[in-house]
């Protein structure tokens, strides 16, 4: 289990996306959110009412200057994990078998992924195995996932 597990938004321009993902933080115990400088405001209406309140609920702050805080939160002994399509990620299921006494998750924007920035200062790189032919699930569908494997 995480002692303390922060889940980051990089990008996220949705507000019912920013607000889905609070509210899967709150119910699965997310200790905090990180937001980068340009994710949309979870004090916005539209994320406030998705959110079902839950964005007044999980401590949350903007992390900025972004992605250069990456290395404040390894300085604080967190595993950066990136969700990420890459060939080099490995499955969910391994990262939460590892149980990871600090863990940074690290979501990217809704349609193309983490930033190329972002990328190499992972610790690691992570995927949700899909069925069906689908490739990938959206943010808010991801985190929730990713919540409730590492809780």
């Amino acid at each position: 289990m995480c002692e303390a597990a922060l889940r980051h938004a990089e990008r996220l321009s949705a507000p019912h996306n920013v607000g889905a993902a609070f509210r899967s933080a709150a119910a699965l115990g997310v200790d905090a959110v990180l937001v980068t400088p340009r994710c949309a405001d979870p004090l916005y209406r539209r994320s406030i009412r998705v959110s079902m309140g839950t964005v007044f609920q999980v401590p949350w702050t903007r992390i900025d200057p972004w992605p250069a805080s990456i290395e404040l939160l390894k300085a604080a002994g967190y595993l950066v994990a990136g969700m990420t399509l890459g060939e080099d990620s490995i499955p969910l299921d391994e990262l939460a078998a590892q149980e990871h006494p600090k863990l940074a998750l690290v979501f990217g924007t809704e349609g193309h992924g983490l930033s190329a920035k972002t990328e190499p200062m992972l610790d690691v790189r992570v995927k949700i195995p899909m069925a069906g032919g689908v490739d990938s699930l959206n943010v808010a569908a991801s985190s929730a996932v990713a919540f409730y494997a590492t809780r």
